[in-house]
């Protein structure tokens, strides 16, 4: 827990395919484990939030995505101490050939929406989004110079 200490920030993606079927992940570890989920993972400290998320899908996966925009935003406390935080974004696949990490997954692979409402392995998160029928999208704006004064390395906005 050192490595993050009590702030997490994390990232998922919403991985939908052109016939809209989802791409998920069974973890082999945690609270969701042998649970349908989103492609998940914590930020690294020399990242932004949407490089992330292309990282994590496809380190667990082998999918490369676009990221569209962001779409939400899961926030907890966990046992009163740690602040858990985790950016949802959708994504566009670039390929569909699934691989996924053995060791942290236990299976991965496109599903329809109908198959994981009906699939009493979906996780929580998915059978809430499975219920939307409009994800709001906040896009990436053009990149902005917030000039010198912070020393940013990379700046993105999400309007």
């Amino acid at each position: 827990m050192k490595k993050r200490e009590n702030v997490w920030l994390a990232v998922a993606g919403i991985v939908v395919d052109e016939d809209g079927k989802w791409l998920v992940v069974k973890k082999s570890y945690g609270g969701l484990k042998g649970k349908w989920s989103f492609p998940a993972g914590f930020v690294e400290s020399n990242e932004t939030a949407d490089e992330a998320v292309k990282r994590e899908v496809l380190e667990e996966t082998g999918i490369k995505v676009v990221v569209e925009g962001l779409v939400g935003v899961r926030s907890g406390v966990i046992d009163e101490q740690i602040s858990d935080n985790m950016l949802l974004f959708l994504c566009t696949p670039l390929t569909n050939s699934v691989k996924y990490q053995e060791g942290e997954l236990l299976d991965a692979a496109f599903k329809s929406i109908e198959e994981l409402e009906s699939d009493p392995a979906s996780s929580l998160l998915i059978n809430y989004c499975a219920k939307l029928t409009n994800l709001s999208l906040l896009k990436e704006t053009n990149a902005m110079d917030p000039g010198q004064i912070f020393n940013y390395s990379s700046y993105k906005l999400f309007f």
